[in-house]
């Protein structure tokens, strides 16, 4: 059983010198590899082996506090939001940055298509706006003046979805298995279903509580949407606009959380410094099955590996550290 496998001691990621506020995972890409991507308020996030947690290359170009990253799903492009009133899109094979986004507020959240080496960008953050930039028509940094080597000079081409709906700043934005649909958690307490072709809201559902995290299960296919809200986790179905599949209250204020849906377990992280602990939760009898102790501040986002085998929190106190879920070696564990 997998019960004990959260026992092992969890590796820690050093690297980082301020708070770490989102993490990421690529998809299974070759040979069983994958990565993970880091945003961190030190300016600088980083890309890491999935599987070891060893440091891959840092983005360096961000004057701000870094909010939201994410690779694509091929890993070949990383996608950063910041305090600094941009988002970037970077190679994550060079570190250069190929695109950046000038906004008017801080970004809080990017989302790529899950496609290999996506050609368009969602963004959002506190100017309440939801923005689709296509990343395939602005100039190439080969094309620019020769002192531009930053990134392309020209921002590409964006529209706005829904102008005026969300109230509150934008936390989190997360892309479907329908590229048409795409997802919005904002501090409105609102989750919104969007349809991008009507670019109008296809669904909303209100939580309770101020909103966490919000992703994914990207351990499997179902595209089940979990939700962290006050002392509630919440599961929607992503595929049925606000469909709600349950949700679970707990004793705790929780910042963030993620579901394995084929082990139907899902794992949350306590939201002030009072609370560090990581739990592992029995989806169905909805119980507490065992608290991972290491982290020193609240733990702001927490994902599985896409493979399931382990999970990756980040913390206040500025580590990642990744815990396994599998019995048996894996990686580093022997």
């Amino acid at each position: 059983m997998t019960t004990e496998t959260t026992k092992v001691v969890p590796l820690t990621c050093h690297g980082h010198s301020r708070p770490i506020t989102h993490l990421s995972f690529s998809s299974v890409v070759d040979d069983d590899q994958y990565y993970l991507i880091s945003a961190c308020k030190d300016n600088n996030p980083m890309l890491r082996d999935g599987i070891t947690g060893d440091w891959i290359g840092t983005f360096i170009g961000h004057k701000g506090a870094v909010w939201q990253a994410r690779l694509s799903s091929d890993a070949t492009l990383a996608a950063t939001g910041s305090a600094d009133f941009s988002a970037k899109v970077w190679d994550t094979h060079t570190g250069e940055a190929l695109h950046t986004l000038q906004h008017n507020h801080i970004v809080r959240a990017v989302a790529f298509p899950n496609q290999p080496r996506p050609q368009i960008l969602a963004t959002g953050g506190m100017e309440k706006k939801l923005r689709i930039f296509d990343l395939s028509r602005s100039s190439s940094a080969s094309s620019s003046p020769t002192y531009d080597t930053s990134a392309s000079s020209v921002t590409p081409p964006s529209y706005e979805i829904g102008p005026g709906v969300h109230a509150g700043s934008i936390k989190s934005i997360v892309w479907g298995a329908d590229r048409n649909v795409i997802i919005t958690a904002a501090e409105d307490k609102m989750v919104r279903w969007w349809d991008l072709r009507s670019r109008s809201t296809i669904g909303e559902f209100a939580v309770e509580g101020m909103v966490g995290t919000c992703e994914l299960d990207n351990t499997s296919g179902d595209g089940v949407l979990s939700v962290a809200a006050g002392k509630t986790a919440y599961f929607f179905d992503s595929m049925q606009p606000a469909t709600l599949i349950k949700s679970v209250k707990t004793q705790y204020d929780i910042a963030s959380v993620a579901l394995h849906g084929a082990q139907r377990k899902f794992v949350t992280g306590g939201s002030s410094q009072n609370d560090t602990w990581v739990r592992v939760w029995d989806f169905d009898e909805e119980k507490e099955l065992e608290m991972g102790k290491g982290h020193h501040g609240p733990i702001w986002t927490v994902s599985f590996s896409p493979d399931g085998k382990l999970y990756a929190t980040g913390s206040e106190d500025g580590t990642i550290k990744l815990w396994k879920f599998t019995t048996g070696p894996y990686g580093l564990w022997r």
